[in-house]
């Protein structure tokens, strides 16, 4: 992304700002793991789609005061001794040149420098981005920083920035569509090498390892999220994530994944015969999925709700399946589809955004899945067929669609 990206994301932040607010934005840190190791540092996806600025510790302080805005970034001084034992550490001129931000602070002034905003009392509320993902989740740094804040101005409102940022989100600039765009190629070149590798006594390991060796070739050093590449009764668990089963004759390998570029990811899934063939019955549940996406590929447009798009899903899925003998009603759609089939994508696998899905319209500029999953215990066959759908003025677009979708395709590309 160009720094122009970043400055107009905090500008229509500031808009929506009242006067006299100040928000704070923090990048994050590596948890530890164990002892004296950590896992890699993954910034917060809203302090970075402010700032572009990519590096553990950052600090993003935004104000408005009668009318005028400041921008700081609090950064990591240069320090040799710990560059070398840590890595490279940017400089403040490297920072404002893919920021936008032209007042680069260090780390050390910030306590001092938000002290001085809010000791004298005029200033009553402070913006964090607070989320917590689930009840009993350890607080992050926002968090334990919204109760330091507290304990020292007990008199002062913490207001929450997650409404306001979702909402900021929600539609997709045009080089965040061609961020996602050039993830789409990757991501397709990282399920083909899978496909090709395929065969009878393959582990998943050994598939995670194509698909990994095929994307970092391309650029992408690390996944934003986990693979899910299973086979066999393992694609019944739909966040699967161990890579320890083996894909064994008449098995269907199940992949859902998604390379990132440039912080904006895809997600897609697909399933094939690891032996190269579909059964009858394989292609006949496939097929279901297949036409059922199809479907709903042709009627989303903007100004449709939401819900519709899950809800018609499900309904032409168990009307297939009813077709194939398969199901008795759509009545008992559940025992076959067990999961939605749309959430938005972007700078997050699920993206934040300001969606509710019973009551949201659809509209331009929107980017989200369209995900048919059809698990059939009795028949041994699980599998999902999810793509990325971008809203058009006039309807939709399916940004994975090159990615082997139909019977035919992905036979082709087995038989290679």
């Amino acid at each position: 992304m160009q720094n122009s990206f970043y400055v107009q994301n905090r500008q229509r932040l500031l808009n929506e700002l009242p006067n006299g607010a100040v928000a704070v934005f923090f990048a994050g840190e590596a948890p530890r793991k164990t002892a004296d190791s950590y896992y890699s540092f993954f910034a917060d996806r809203d302090y970075l789609y402010l700032s572009g600025a990519d590096y553990e510790g950052f600090v993003l302080v935004l104000t408005k005061q009668d009318s005028k805005v400041a921008e700081t970034l609090y950064i990591l001084p240069k320090d040799m001794l710990k560059e070398r034992w840590n890595g490279y550490r940017y400089s403040a001129e490297e920072v404002r040149e893919f920021s936008g931000i032209e007042n680069i602070k260090y780390l050390e002034s910030f306590e001092t420098d938000l002290f001085a905003i809010f000791r004298p009392g005029t200033i009553t509320k402070l913006w964090l981005d607070l989320y917590k993902d689930r009840f009993g989740e350890p607080d992050n740094t926002t968090h334990r920083f919204a109760a330091n804040m507290k304990n020292m101005f007990p008199g002062l409102t913490i207001e929450n920035l997650q409404p306001i940022m979702r909402k900021l989100r929600t539609i997709k600039a045009p080089c965040e569509i061609e961020a996602i765009k050039k993830a789409e190629e990757i991501t397709k070149a990282g399920i083909i090498a899978m496909m090709k590798a395929s065969r009878p006594g393959i582990t998943e390991y050994e598939l995670k390892a194509e698909y990994d060796y095929t994307i970092m070739k391309s650029g992408v050093i690390s996944n934003m999220s986990q693979p899910i590449i299973s086979a066999g009764t393992n694609n019944f668990f739909i966040h699967y994530n161990s890579f320890t089963g083996t894909a064994n004759d008449g098995d269907m390998v199940l992949v859902d994944v998604g390379a990132d570029w440039d912080n904006i990811v895809t997600d897609v899934s697909r399933t094939w015969p690891v032996n190269g063939k579909f059964t009858e019955k394989q292609a006949a549940l496939y097929n279901a999925a297949y036409e059922t996406s199809n479907y709903i590929f042709e009627i989303i447009k903007p100004g449709m709700l939401m819900r519709e798009v899950d809800a018609t899903a499900r309904k032409v899925c168990a009307e297939k399946l009813i077709q194939i003998g398969l199901l008795d009603s759509v009545e008992n759609t559940g025992k076959y589809i067990w999961h939605g089939g749309a959430h938005h994508v972007g700078w997050d696998v699920h993206d934040m955004v300001a969606i509710d899905i019973q009551t949201s319209i659809i509209e331009t500029g929107m980017i989200f899945c369209v995900d048919v999953g059809i698990y059939c215990e009795e028949w041994g066959i699980g599998f999902r067929l999810e793509d990325n759908c971008l809203i058009t003025d006039t309807g939709c677009v399916n940004l994975s669609a090159d990615i082997p979708r139909s019977i035919t395709e992905i036979e082709a590309v087995l038989s290679q």
